[in-house]
């Protein structure tokens, strides 16, 4: 399973290496909803400031939806999907090659939109261990969860909608922590933040086991 996970990703990071969609394409949209979000917000009375770490999970995971979609419409053309169903490759190790794949590209983006909203809404960044320690376990599990619906909404004429009604409620819970522990982290105080990224942590693996569990049966029938 490892194995296969590890041509999986590779195969995607080499297509997004060549392609350059994240770089060209969902980089901007994240860093255009930061803007947006800072024009709207008023500055002068504060509420950016206590909005920063929400928009920031906010960007993360619209951006992580446009990546999944985008990642699954390349399987689905000219029939590699089925070429990916019918081979030897374990369901599991297709499922963690997604999820790896899409990590390493959340993980870029994380860094760019960090320094966004230190630039856009003069975040001051501390608490990086703490950051660290709540972007990993936030990253692993938004990328479990929208891999794993990708697969069951890239066969459906309604894809481009339905993946986001699909992964965005059950995504909830990893946007209510991540933004809690960044909040603890931005003010100074990480004690607050800790739980917060223990929590995501278990979110995460259990997203992790449920989509190797699952990967396989979504993968024959769609």
């Amino acid at each position: 399973m490892w194995r296969d996970a590890r041509l999986i990703a590779g195969k995607d990071l080499l297509l997004e290496r060549r392609s350059r969609v994240s770089l060209g394409q969902v980089a901007p949209f994240a860093l255009l909803t930061l803007v947006l979000f800072g024009v709207a917000l008023d500055p002068d009375r504060g509420v950016l400031d206590d909005a920063t770490p929400g928009l920031f999970w906010i960007a993360v995971l619209f951006s992580s939806i446009l990546a999944v979609q985008r990642s699954w419409g390349v399987e689905a053309a000219d029939g590699a999907r089925d070429h990916l169903r019918l081979s030897a490759l374990s369901p599991g190790g297709i499922f963690l090659g997604k999820l790896g794949a899409l990590v390493v590209q959340l993980l870029v983006l994380e860094a760019g939109l960090l320094v966004g909203v230190a630039v856009l809404y003069g975040a001051s960044l501390t608490g990086w261990a703490l950051l660290v320690a709540t972007i990993v376990p936030a990253t692993a599990g938004i990328a479990a969860v929208s891999s794993l619906y990708g697969v069951l909404a890239v066969g459906l004429r309604a894809r481009e909608t339905l993946l986001p009604l699909l992964a965005l409620p059950v995504l909830a819970p990893v946007l209510i922590g991540a933004t809690r522990s960044f909040e603890a982290a931005l003010a100074g105080t990480p004690n607050e933040g800790w739980p917060w990224a223990g929590l995501l942590a278990l979110f995460a693996l259990a997203y992790i086991v449920a989509g190797v569990a699952a990967y396989g049966p979504l993968l024959e029938d769609t």
